[in-house]
């Protein structure tokens, strides 16, 4: 076992550096730059109206964002929330905490970077992913990636056998990174701080050189997972409309408690943060490595976190009910604001203020700290044990919420590929890796989570930037009808017979 783990570990350290070497970082942020020029900044231009249009309008009466039409699809609300549950996760907790002790407390503002310019590219992903979805055999709303790379890119000319191709690509590497990023990456973590909060002196040893404990708390999991995935996307997103504002306000306030804790600490945690953005810390050599080790680790953290570009929240944004493009687009602005401003920037506050970080050198205090544990050692600063015992509930929600979430992606992968049929073994098999992903060490996990991400990320964004074109003709096309009031006909769908569709619902609104 341990062998064939060393072997993993070996060939997926190549990928990884491969994928995520300047040409990946390149294209990922480099998207975000085009799509926020071409769209006229439109997260701060147009910020007044996309916050009423999401989180507004829940306080408003009769909102469509909280109505489900049919049984066949979700409402923008529960599709947010499902996609907040897949996107909400380890990245949150264990992957911001793993940012700053890698890259140094200017990992924060590379991260805030990355989610200010995805912002726009999580826009254009749901705008395409709407635009081109279609309804499955069962009635279902079915998009993502995989529909406009080949029924967008694939349209123009000479591009339709390589967008089947990068089509296909993508679906299957959706379907990998489900087991990394929306699986066992998720459960190892969840494993490790449980052990860590309740289970500290406790020792079952092995069996087959997996840990007894760390089988016992899979398994468990993978119970309460087969229970949730295999109802399908109904019960997945009313079990995620329940739990992720409930964890997300529950984690924001605990952060905030502890941030005024140490309130006096601020002016220095936020001058670390772009001090060493942007200069080298003390332990590690010149300001050029420095820098760019901060950058790599702040983007690849603020895409495991936030999943701008990956392309993956569009399957979940496209099975809801909403009749404009724009519209879902608007809630993939807040999804990304909401994750990474937000809550990634609650537990930088709290790591930052431990005292684990020394903030004049940007370094650990000492060589032997464990980012995966971090964050619930920060909080028991604060709160004591009843602080781990927190963060190890609130990450057990985060991530297990994001397995949830991950399965759905992952399933509609499988549909594009296989059919609808091949979808019930994949959730089995899904459900029974959760199992793996709590006995894996947990650098592999990570590791194998960024790899898949980022060839997910590849095929995602040569689809949304060859079409940027029709990005910015459908925004103005909203834009126009409905801040400017114009007399325009709209732009809801590729194909003629669901744009009929989509404007008779509008027509009844």
């Amino acid at each position: 076992m341990d062998k064939f783990l060393e072997n993993v570990a070996a060939v997926n350290g190549e990928l990884n550096s491969f994928i995520w070497g300047w040409a990946g970082i390149v294209l990922l942020i480099g998207t975000g730059v085009i799509l926020t020029t071409v769209t006229k900044f439109f997260q701060v231009t147009h910020v007044g109206h996309w916050w009423k249009e999401t989180i507004g309008s829940l306080f408003r009466k009769n909102s469509d964002s909280t109505k489900k039409t049919d049984r066949k699809s979700i409402s923008q609300f529960q599709a947010l929330c499902t996609a907040l549950a897949a996107t909400v996760g380890t990245g949150n907790i264990a992957g911001v905490a793993a940012a700053i002790v890698v890259g140094g407390p200017g990992a924060i503002f590379w991260m805030w970077v990355a989610a200010f310019l995805g912002m726009m590219t999580n826009f254009s992903e749901n705008v395409l992913g709407i635009y081109y979805r279609r309804r499955n055999k069962a009635g279902e709303w079915s998009g993502g990636a995989m529909y406009y790379l080949k029924d967008g890119l694939g349209k123009k000319k000479g591009f339709k056998g390589i967008a089947s191709v990068l089509a296909v690509l993508f679906a299957v590497f959706a379907i990998l990174a489900s087991f990394g990023i929306g699986n066992m990456g998720q459960i190892n973590k969840i494993t490790l701080n449980i052990q860590s909060a309740f289970f500290k002196n406790v020792n079952l040893g092995t069996v087959g050189g997996m840990p007894i404990l760390g089988l016992i708390i899979g398994c468990t999991l993978m119970v309460l997972g087969a229970v949730i995935i295999l109802g399908g996307l109904q019960r997945i997103a009313s079990v995620a409309e329940r739990v992720v504002p409930f964890m997300a306000i529950a984690y924001i306030l605990g952060a905030l408690i502890v941030m005024f804790t140490n309130v006096g600490m601020l002016g220095d945690m936020f001058a670390a943060i772009f001090k060493f953005a942007f200069t080298s810390r003390a332990a590690y050599g010149g300001v050029i490595g420095t820098v760019i080790l901060g950058m790599t680790q702040g983007f690849k953290r603020g895409v495991f976190s936030n999943e701008a570009g990956l392309g993956s929240s569009v399957m979940v944004h496209s099975a809801s009910n909403v009749k404009e493009p724009v519209r879902q687009g608007m809630w993939g602005i807040f999804e990304v604001f909401f994750d990474t401003m937000i809550v990634c920037t609650m537990t930088a506050v709290v790591v930052l203020s431990s005292g684990f970080i020394d903030l004049s050198t940007g370094n650990p205090v000492s060589a032997g700290i464990d980012d995966s544990t971090l964050v619930s050692s920060a909080f028991g600063n604060t709160f004591g044990i009843a602080g781990e015992w927190f963060v190890a509930v609130a990450l057990l929600l985060f991530a297990f919420t994001t397995v949830l979430g991950w399965s759905q992606y992952g399933s509609k992968a499988v549909e594009y590929l296989l059919g609808e049929k091949a979808v019930k073994v994949y959730k089995v098999i899904f459900v029974l890796m959760i199992v793996s992903g709590a006995v894996m060490t947990s650098s592999l996990a990570w590791d194998i989570s960024d790899t898949f991400n980022g060839f997910m990320m590849v095929p995602n964004l040569i689809g949304v930037v060859s079409l940027t074109p029709l990005v910015v003709k459908i925004t103005k096309n909203y834009v126009e009808r409905r801040i400017k009031h114009k007399d325009v006909e709209p732009m809801l769908s590729y194909d003629s017979e669901i744009q009929k569709e989509m404007e008779a619902e509008l027509d009844k609104e």
